[in-house]
């Protein structure tokens, strides 16, 4: 009763092609915002914004735009933290070298720079698939790890090629507390999220969808594989190159090469895998689900007596395994497809189907 459509008429066709065509999926996204830019900065502690809440949002930008490329395209990427590696540091070198970069501008920049690199890296796209072409991808990771640690320009000749990003200003305001940071990276997220959920409602996001599901189809009918799919690296690097450089900017303030390594890259495909392959909602619960579920573990252990240390401490990984095991078996969509089953089981509640 709560979630039914009846009586919801659609009389043109912009209503019927919204990306909230239901009213209360309008409404539930409309008080989650509501919530996220004007309760929770008032609400919590800055331990929640710099611990929780700024790396959650952060990551979740860059596992969308891994979605973007392996979910929607259908393109394995293991190179996404090397991506994101790019964007970090070239936002500091645009600040750095360029006087009165706007710190907005040098993000974009940043992002630009991370997608030309993808597109360079995308390139055996065309001619490998699979597990070839994460082996590819895997081999961006090491390459752009090794130039930003074997040439001291981009970390401006720090002997221990740690970079320390600029203030963030941004109209003459100083963004320096947790709460000022995190409504910053909120904001950039929301708005990059509404982008992408956008291209792949668009036509775009359609011939990416149709190269997943058969390229050699989608050839034969007239779309472009070469463009198609060196778009889909193009965008995925720009998303995953301005995580970058919120994840320099907004959350660790100073930053190196080895802290983006294959570890990460990693951490982000789990969390579309766990959230859901090919759906915005996905990166967002995915990386909730990976933040949080340390957080979850290190509470509860407390309350589990007799439970041996070492065990503790590799009870992480364990989880994290059983759960990717779990849902590549039963659940190929990630948590996306369980929230959507439930939806479709509140339409029609209390009757049976």
């Amino acid at each position: 009763m709560i979630y039914r459509e009846a009586g919801q008429f659609k009389t043109t066709y912009a209503k019927d092609q919204a990306i909230f065509p239901i009213r209360q999926d309008r409404y539930a996204m409309a008080a989650i915002l509501t919530i996220a830019f004007f309760i929770v900065p008032f609400s919590v502690s800055d331990y929640w914004f710099n611990a929780i809440l700024i790396p959650f949002l952060i990551l979740a930008l860059a596992a969308l735009g891994l979605n973007i490329l392996t979910g929607y395209t259908g393109q394995l990427s293991l190179g996404t933290a090397g991506f994101m590696a790019v964007g970090a540091f070239a936002a500091f070198n645009f600040m750095l070298r360029v006087p009165g970069m706007p710190l907005l501008v040098a993000f974009i920049l940043a992002g630009l720079t991370a997608a030309l690199v993808g597109i360079a890296f995308g390139l055996p796209s065309l001619r490998i698939k699979g597990f070839y072409l994460a082996v590819a991808t895997l081999a961006a990771q090491f390459f752009i790890e090794w130039v930003l640690i074997k040439f001291g320009w981009f970390s401006n000749y720090n002997s221990s090629g740690v970079i320390t990003a600029q203030p963030m200003i941004i109209l003459g305001y100083e963004f320096i507390t947790p709460r000022s940071k995190y409504l910053l990276t909120l904001a950039i997220v929301a708005v990059m999220a509404l982008a992408a959920k956008n291209m792949a409602r668009s036509e775009t996001g359609r011939v990416w969808m149709a190269v997943r599901d058969m390229d050699i189809a989608a050839e034969v009918i007239g779309i472009n594989i070469l463009k198609a799919k060196l778009l889909a690296f193009a965008v995925s690097s720009f998303y995953c190159g301005v995580a970058g450089a919120l994840w320099a900017y907004a959350y660790l303030g100073s930053v190196e090469p080895s802290a983006f390594t294959l570890d990460r890259s990693f951490q982000i495909l789990f969390m579309i895998i766990i959230g859901g392959v090919g759906t915005v909602l996905g990166s967002f619960l995915g990386a909730a689900f990976i933040v949080l579920l340390p957080i979850l573990l290190n509470v509860g252990a407390h309350y589990i007596p007799g439970v041996p240390r070492d065990l503790l401490s590799n009870l992480e990984l364990i989880v994290f395994g059983g759960l990717i095991i779990f849902f590549l078996a039963v659940e190929p969509h990630g948590l996306a497809r369980l929230w959507q089953i439930g939806k479709e089981k509140l339409r029609l509640w209390p009757f049976p189907h």
